[in-house]
């Protein structure tokens, strides 16, 4: 018997392939990116917890990528089936990895690391959720992404007051986009 492939729902077999090389491409972008982050934190004599943290969010990026990319290049459906909790999973990988340098190299304070066993915590219990009953409760993953985003607002004056008005800019658009990107995906997903 021959199985056809599982088409990602709603993305054409044209989409799957667009989606495969862009998420691979970014897939290569985020492995120089780590290593050309890492080159730099030894040049500097960067410390244990900046080279930590630094790892943290480049291999959260590349674990995404890494995800995203297989997913749509797999057309195996019980593979797919994994592969998409896979990338879904390290969707919470990459909020909590990308908070990990701001809260603990660019803040450094007790609030920041507080906020950063929060961020830790609620992605871990994403993972698990997305592993377990994530099917029941489909809207919730999002709702989950959007309130990890936005949890930096506690830190946002700290945040002001420590880095360069590019890079409070930066992490405001980001966080804009980010909010579009989930919007697009409830719109595509969960039709409410």
């Amino acid at each position: 018997m021959v199985r056809k492939p599982l088409i990602t729902q709603g993305y054409s077999l044209a989409e799957e392939v667009a989606n495969s090389i862009s998420h691979g491409i970014g897939l290569v972008f985020g492995i120089v990116g780590l290593v050309l982050l890492l080159v730099q934190a030894a040049d500097t004599n960067a410390s244990a917890t900046a080279i930590a943290s630094y790892s943290l969010y480049g291999g959260s990026m590349i674990m995404l990528f890494l995800a995203s990319t297989l997913y749509h290049a797999i057309p195996h459906q019980r593979a797919k089936q994994w592969l998409k909790k896979f990338d879904h999973c390290a969707i919470y990988l990459l909020i909590a990895g990308t908070y990990t340098p701001f809260l603990l190299v660019g803040l450094n304070s007790p609030l920041a690391k507080g906020l950063m066993i929060v961020i830790w915590s609620l992605a871990l219990l994403g993972i698990l959720f997305k592993l377990t009953i994530a099917h029941r409760f489909k809207i919730l993953s999002l709702v989950t992404y959007l309130t990890m985003g936005w949890l930096s607002l506690i830190v946002v004056y700290q945040l002001a007051v420590k880095l360069a008005v590019g890079g409070v800019t930066l992490l405001a658009v980001g966080g804009v986009v980010y909010s579009l990107g989930g919007h697009l995906l409830r719109l595509q997903t969960y039709s409410l």
